[in-house]
């Protein structure tokens, strides 16, 4: 299934093979911005493709992106131009992310008499990068892979099996453990060759009590995915830096240009901009929202899937429903299972709210609520509550959609328009029945005027009030009281019991256990109530909202023991994942570092906990860092070493030093805070995950944030120590730069900073890259250092990255070697003195770093400042 990259990312790497025979006919052309000639087909039995995809001379950008159908099967086959990679599902380029081809591949190579070499190869064009898992059965044969360039060949394995077992191909390919079966797996590469050599002792022929296995080789894709980028340049700056752009692909008007993600120089793709859909490769492919249509399609709609009511826009029919994306499906009317997908479970349609109630079928980490639905924008959000999501009829803003008589929802007279937000902005319109009025506002005189209106509900409910308090007196005065009295204190006993219940569910009694057990623990956690949260913040009043993020909402309180503490909301947590967080808890709680925010407690009496930390006045780093000129806030490089510095050590802290390893999982500016003195605080542990020490890496869904994410976990799944460094390497850009993670570059495109400085890296000198504040403040020699880090931070492959340790290291070093600088000038010519020197020594603590001799030695210094470079530099290229 195809998954999304659109908010925070989540990516299954499936692949294919293809063998060395290709096929005849392929029809190519040069490349062409036009727009897609009349006549070209769309496609392929029940597969649809797009630009710079297609059937059929001039139908395709060029020979890499043409496609053939084969109508000889049913239903019909989509392949790539090599007429044997098969395409398995929609290849939609409506939206960024949406670079991946899932395809599937099957050849059998017969055994023929006197033959005992066999090979197979794939080369898809320099558009297409290949990540797969081959199954390959048969019978005692030894796999080889060839080196593309030289033909040297290295042996990955042996395939065996005994004469006698009747072992077949299904049962082999079920363990491919050897016998019978090997996998392979092939990562991020543009072509391959595999040679089978049978061995001397095999004899070939029909023999009946042995298995198929034996008549041939079999190759199969377990799963398999094709990466594919248009590769004219190798960059968005180079493709628009083309004085006449005759070639440049982002044709349409609001679209926009993204450097292939996690590659460097490997190609370029292009994505419709924020709140337009559509096709960004042709002209005017780019357009706002017009996917809902309000008239159904078919008379007599079935409406209710068992007990549950499916009401227009949603439907279960062909027909039925306004867009594709609130397609249901009744998979058992008798148990009332309604599903979106094999995910999600319907449990009920709230029209006039705006709501639907989700029941997740598979137990997973689960952020928020997501269907992808190819061509579809995304309309669908979290609502705060893990039960239900809200949604939005279309991406347009009210006026945008009541300019479209026929596509606007609101149909019902009686009806009115509705915005949706969500933490990241604005979603799409929805619509709802005027007050005094009920019913669905999506079809005509939906909207049905309440049995009795409310002046007329107002004027009886006075006079019944008058009769009853002149006939009844004080009696029945003394009874409402009672009844209020009664009333209050049966909400408190429910609310009582509810907080009770959240505390279990949210292993409240673990947690107790774990503080009353451990002394250390018991004096530095607290469990809060609810209660003592409320007062802290004003009941969670709107104004002491601090921030809103990926993974909740941040409210400033103040404590009864006058504490300023910052209390954290988190979205949604699964029941699976509380005892994990639990455990969480008591490990951030056991963190006492100087440059990590602290953890002063949770409250467990809410559907999902609350988190109360330290509060942290100045703000982030990001803040400091992209704060507009006129807001008078900036950071010396004094400052920027030594919170670099800081956080450095933070992040080795977590990841080595303390008694279970943590991954942060989400480093970036935005969650280093500053306290009152700029010191360094590393916060936000949402996304963190813990690592028992024997182990190097956890798999979990990729989740962080765009322009931070490392490539190899993106792709992998599997999280390490050098993710976080990779994103400590973007950081380190920012502090050179003052450039945001995701930036416009001064050709218009929009590219991630770490792309962006590795290209202009290769191109200019680093003065002339670098902020100009930094250039001023900081040496040559300083520069140099920072950027040469940063780079080998951001290396593709996590193997060749540099640990925290020696970033924090190098870093130290630096800032030494800095003060050291700032005494011999002091000592040499003590009436002028450098004004950044005396910031280093006044504010900041320097840290004192044995380097082997006198520290005062500028050679001594270089030489171990090039050893530790030495020690990052890789043996091996990076993988293309």
């Amino acid at each position: 299934m195809r998954l999304l990259l659109n908010s925070l990312l989540y990516v299954v790497l499936v692949f294919t093979v293809i063998p060395s025979e290709q096929a005849s006919g392929v029809v190519v052309t040069s490349q062409s911005t036009s727009n897609t000639p009349p006549g070209c087909p769309r496609r392929c039995g029940n597969l649809t493709f797009d630009y710079p995809f297609g059937i059929g001379s001039n139908c395709f950008r060029s020979s890499d992106f043409s496609l053939t159908c084969d109508n000889t099967m049913q239903p019909p086959r989509l392949y790539l131009h090599d007429g044997t990679t098969e395409i398995v599902d929609d290849i939609d380029v409506s939206s960024y992310g949406n670079t991946w081809l899932l395809t599937s591949l099957s050849q059998v190579m017969p055994m023929v008499q006197g033959v005992s070499t066999y090979n197979m190869s794939w080369e898809a064009g320099g558009a297409f990068t290949l990540y797969a898992k081959l199954n390959i059965t048969g019978c005692d044969f030894d796999i080889y892979r060839l080196h593309q360039d030289t033909n040297e060949s290295v042996k990955l394995s042996t395939v065996t099996c005994s004469p006698h077992a009747e072992i077949t191909d299904e049962v082999a390919r079920q363990n491919c453990n050897g016998t019978g079966c090997y996998s392979i797996r092939l990562s991020r590469v543009e072509a391959f060759q595999l040679q089978f050599v049978l061995h001397n002792s095999r004899e070939l022929g029909t023999h009946t009590n042995r298995s198929s296995l034996w008549e041939s080789i079999n190759v199969t894709s377990a799963y398999a995915e094709i990466l594919w980028s248009i590769v004219d340049q190798p960059t968005c700056a180079s493709a628009m830096d083309d004085s006449d752009r005759v070639n440049y692909a982002c044709v349409s008007n609001h679209s926009m240009c993204y450097d292939g993600y996690g590659t460097q120089d490997l190609g370029y793709i292009c994505s419709c901009d924020d709140g337009y859909g559509g096709n960004p490769y042709i002209p005017n492919g780019c357009s706002r929202d017009k996917g809902y249509n309000p008239i159904e399609q078919k008379e007599n709609c079935q409406r209710s899937c068992g007990n549950i009511s499916v009401p227009f826009p949603f439907g279960i029919e062909e027909g039925c429903f306004a867009r594709k994306l609130f397609q249901l499906n009744c998979t058992n009317a008798t148990s009332s299972s309604l599903q979106f997908d094999d995910k999600h479970l319907v449990t009920y349609i709230d029209i006039n709210e705006g709501l639907v109630g989700i029941k997740y079928t598979l137990i997973y980490e689960q952020e928020m609520f997501r269907v992808y639905v190819s061509k579809e924008p995304g309309l669908y959000i979290s609502s705060g509550e893990s039960s239900s999501v809200q949604w939005a009829v279309a991406n347009l803003t009210c006026q945008e959609a009541m300019q479209n008589k026929s596509g606007y929802a609101c149909v019902s007279i009686s009806s009115t328009c509705l915005g949706v937000n969500s933490t990241d902005g604005y979603i799409g319109y929805r619509c709802q029945c005027l007050h005094g009025f009920q019913g669905n506002p999506y079809i005509h005189n939906g909207c049905q005027a309440l049995p009795i209106n409310g002046a007329s509900m107002k004027k009886q409910n006075l006079l019944l009030g008058i009769v009853i308090g002149l006939s009844s007196g004080f009696g029945i005065l003394l009874l409402g009281l009672s009844a209020t009295v009664l009333l209050r204190k049966w909400k408190k006993d429910i609310q009582k019991q509810q907080r009770k219940k959240y505390f279990q569910k949210n292993k409240g009694l673990l947690l107790e256990q774990l503080i009353s057990s451990d002394e250390n623990a018991s004096e530095k956690t607290k469990i809060f109530t609810l209660e003592d949260l409320e007062k802290a913040t004003n009941n969670f009043d709107p104004t002491r909202i601090l921030g809103r993020g990926g993974h909740g909402m941040v409210y400033k309180g103040i404590l009864s023991d006058q504490r300023v503490v910052a209390i954290k909301r988190s979205k949604d947590t699964e029941e699976s994942e509380i005892s994990q967080f639990i455990n969480e808890v008591a490990i951030l709680s056991q963190i006492n570092h100087r440059n990590i925010v602290k953890l002063f407690g949770c409250c467990l009496e809410t559907e999902v906990p609350l988190l109360v930390y330290d509060f942290i006045s100045n703000g982030s780093l990001f803040e400091i860092l992209h704060s507009s000129s006129s807001s008078g806030l900036s950071l010396s490089w004094d400052d920027c070493l030594r919170i670099a510095a800081e956080a450095a050590g933070a992040l080795y802290y977590l990841h080595s030093a303390a008694s279970v390893s943590i991954f942060h999982r989400d480093v970036k500016s935005s969650n280093i805070l500053l306290d009152s003195n700029y010191t360094a605080k590393v916060s936000d542990f949402g996304a963190s995950r813990s690592v028992p020490i024997d182990q190097t890496h956890v798999v979990t869904n990729v989740q962080g944030t765009f322009g931070y994410l490392d490539p190899e976990y993106y792709h992998t799944g599997q999280l390490n120590e050098k993710s976080d460094v990779y994103s400590f390497g973007v950081v380190l850009v920012e502090l050179l730069l003052r450039r945001q993670p995701i930036l416009t570059s001064d050709t218009g495109s929009k590219q991630n900073l770490s792309n962006y400085f590795l290209w202009e890296l290769k191109t200019r000198p680093i003065k002339e890259i670098v902020a100009t504040q930094v250039w001023e403040e900081a040496t040559e020699e300083e520069i140099n250092s920072i950027a040469s880090l940063a780079k080998m931070c951001l290396r593709l492959n996590s193997g060749e990255r540099p640990t925290m340790k020696q970033i924090e290291m190098n870093l130290q070093f630096l800032r030494t070697k800095r003060s050291e600088s700032c005494r011999v000038d002091q000592d040499n010519a003590e009436e002028i003195q450098p004004l950044l020197c005396t910031r280093a020594e006044s504010r900041y603590e320097t840290f004192s770093i044995s380097l082997g001799g006198s520290s005062n030695s500028d050679s001594q210094y270089s030489q171990r400042i090039n050893s530790l470079e030495h020690d990052f530099e890789p043996s091996l290229g990076v993988p293309r």
